[in-house]
């Protein structure tokens, strides 16, 4: 059955997890800047309070600091907002070591399956279930790791490729219940320029093969930016791409449905 979403999405309000930095940051100012009111979610609140006082445009944003693993909270701020849009971007970073120097649990382990699937898996449940109106729209925003491993970062790749997935099992649920939604996942392909995340990794990596980071990161040739990824995000969000759903590289060379 076809997905019935609208193509042309509106983006009247937001919700985006991980609102406080890196792409979830870059994210809310760039709904922002399209006039979306945004409710910027996180653990941190002065980051949170820091990226409202750097917002400009005609759209508003809203802070809430929470953990959004917690899923009765998000069902209710997903009450309180009633967004058009989701996205999804809070997540845990790997460990930044080879199997046998990681000294984590299990439960260390698994960090990413139990912030980054989970948080998906809820809210994802809660726009089938409450329902989320016909034409909104929830983004994934996955890894690169998904795609080639991350042997540093413990469960981390499994965790990301399984939201990718996961976009593809609420999109089917959605298109048999016929609540015109779109679940989509965005890949970014390479360590994304200027983050915390890309500095950590890229050093990690570069020391692991013995070269410099600005070396290991030159690999990935064209950069990729947080603001290149979160003007993806709204093109998704808007429809501009993945109109009937799926999952979407990005890559400083541009995008490509996987």
């Amino acid at each position: 059955m076809a997905n019935t979403a609208k193509t042309e999405a509106r983006l009247g309000t937001a919700i985006v997890t991980g609102g406080g930095s890196n792409i979830g940051r870059a994210t809310v100012l760039a709904l922002a800047a399209t006039g979306a009111r945004v409710w910027a979610v996180g653990r941190q609140a002065a980051r949170l309070e820091r990226v409202q006082r750097e917002a400009q445009g005609p759209g508003q944003v809203v802070t809430r600091a929470m953990d959004a693993t917690d899923g009765p909270a998000m069902d209710r701020l997903i009450d309180e907002a009633d967004p058009d849009v989701i996205v999804l971007s809070a997540g845990a970073r790997g460990p930044q070591a080879l199997m046998h120097e990681q000294t984590q649990t299990w439960e260390g382990f698994s960090a990413a399956w139990n912030t980054d699937v989970k948080i998906a898996f809820q809210v994802g449940q809660t726009a089938l279930r409450r329902p989320l109106r016909p034409g909104s729209t929830v983004i994934l925003v996955s890894s690169g790791a998904a795609l080639g491993g991350s042997p540093l970062s413990g469960g981390y790749a499994g965790a990301k490729r399984m939201l990718m997935f996961l976009a593809g099992y609420l999109q089917r649920s959605g298109d048999v219940l016929q609540r015109g939604l779109r679940f989509a996942a965005i890949v970014p392909k390479q360590l994304v320029a200027g983050t915390e995340v890309a500095t950590e990794v890229a050093a990690a990596y570069a020391a692991l093969a013995g070269i410099s980071p600005e070396t290991f990161m030159e690999r990935f040739g064209a950069p990729l930016t947080a603001e290149d990824v979160a003007r993806t995000i709204v093109a998704i969000a808007r429809g501009e791409l993945l109109p009937e759903g799926g999952v979407l590289g990005v890559s400083g060379a541009g995008t490509e449905k996987l």
